[in-house]
């Protein structure tokens, strides 16, 4: 895989910076301080993080169509321009109504960005016949969550201040990233149909993983809060696990090349169960540090790992309707996920939101690593194979 092939996956990797790392994950840091301002329970805080969840899944079901209308790589950057702007709107969060439409949007945009993206590195991984363009587009969320990390647990509270600095942060990574898309490299207009029901094992696994991951980096922060973790090891943990995220291809981008099926993602699902059920066992730095880093590690490079075995079982013109249609299941599950984990953790503690995490996963991984699920997948290839 040559140097510029590695370069504009890179650049495209400030995508999911933006619609993910900043967009949906820098959320969990800003918890508790908005939790205490505003006088939110944790089923409020999770309700918030539903309605960005609402707006991912909406963004999810409409972006065949818009990328049909006007293209991947147009769809790819109006998505980051809307997602800049909606994240600087964030900061009237103290109208209910505002921060949940802002929210919205912000999820809308970014379903949009996160799949028009993910087909640009699809297309890439094609021609260059490596994963390594997914897994680095993927790891680019580890970013946006370095950079909050580094940042908003030394604002004291002013959360305001650091929606307008995220959505500034976005509006520079939209920038950087505009001609980060292949010139000329658009079938639009052409699109085939969505693959679910072959593939139901993968998509309710991703379903379930979508309702787990989330609660874990929502309410990590407020888990910290809770047992009195000082800023520093707020900051500590946070900004190691975006750097593990952002490192996650260096281990994971051969595993998912090269490993028949879902081996890979079965594996993935499992470390990320284990790693989250460690901060469980004790409230030490070093063993929360671990499990962040467990989780930094593998849960981005999930969707990395559900999009290259996609790319292998579905035909070119099928990869934006079936990745649209795998995206819609995953925002129905993180849509879900931090409401009802938010409300288990109001009746018991914030642990429980972790608890959560670790069993939506496990039981993930064991659907991912069934063998039937090697069937759907061969037959159909061989379709793909007898179509071609």
């Amino acid at each position: 895989m040559g140097v510029t092939a590695i370069r504009r996956a890179a650049r495209l990797a400030l995508g999911t910076a933006s619609a993910l790392g900043l967009a949906r994950f820098a959320y969990g840091l800003l918890v508790p301080a908005m939790r205490e301002d505003l006088g939110w329970t944790l089923a409020e805080a999770g309700t918030v993080s539903t309605a960005n969840g609402l707006g991912y899944l909406a963004g999810a079901v409409t972006t065949a169509a818009v990328v049909r209308r006007w293209g991947a790589a147009a769809a790819f950057r109006w998505g980051l321009a809307v997602t800049a702007v909606a994240l600087a709107g964030t900061a009237a969060g103290d109208v209910f109504a505002v921060l949940l439409a802002a929210r919205v949007v912000a999820g809308a945009s970014g379903a949009v960005v996160f799949i028009a993206g993910g087909v640009l590195a699809a297309r890439s991984a094609a021609r260059t016949g490596s994963s390594t363009p997914i897994t680095v587009y993927f790891a680019g969320t580890g970013l946006g969550i370095v950079l909050g990390g580094l940042t908003i647990p030394g604002l004291a509270g002013q959360w305001q201040a650091a929606w307008i600095g995220l959505g500034a942060a976005a509006g520079l990574a939209t920038l950087i990233c505009w001609t980060a898309p292949e010139p000329g490299e658009e079938p639009a207009g052409r699109a085939g149909r969505a693959r679910i029901r072959p593939l139901w094992p993968v998509a309710a696994a991703y379903f379930l993983f979508a309702a787990g991951y989330i609660t874990y980096i929502t309410f990590l922060s407020v888990y910290l809060h809770d047992r009195q973790a000082p800023v520093a090891q707020v900051t500590l943990t946070w900004t190691l696990l975006g750097a593990a995220v952002v490192a996650a291809p260096a281990v994971w981008s051969r595993p998912i090349t090269r490993w028949p099926g879902t081996r890979a993602l079965a594996l993935l699902l499992g470390v990320l169960a284990a790693g989250a059920a460690l901060a469980l066992l004790s409230s030490s730095p070093a063993v929360v540090i671990a499990s962040a880093v467990a989780y930094g590690a593998t849960f981005m490079a999930v969707p990395a790992a559900v999009t290259a075995y996609l790319r292998t079982v579905v035909a070119p013109t099928g990869w934006t309707a079936t990745l649209a249609a795998f995206t819609a299941l995953f925002a129905a599950g993180q849509t879900a996920g931090p409401w009802l984990a938010g409300l288990l953790a109001d009746r018991t503690s914030p642990a429980a939101a972790l608890a959560w995490t670790a069993a939506l996963c496990a039981v993930a991984a064991v659907l991912a690593g069934a063998r039937p699920l090697l069937e759907p997948a061969r037959n159909h290839t061989e379709e793909i194979g007898a179509r071609s």
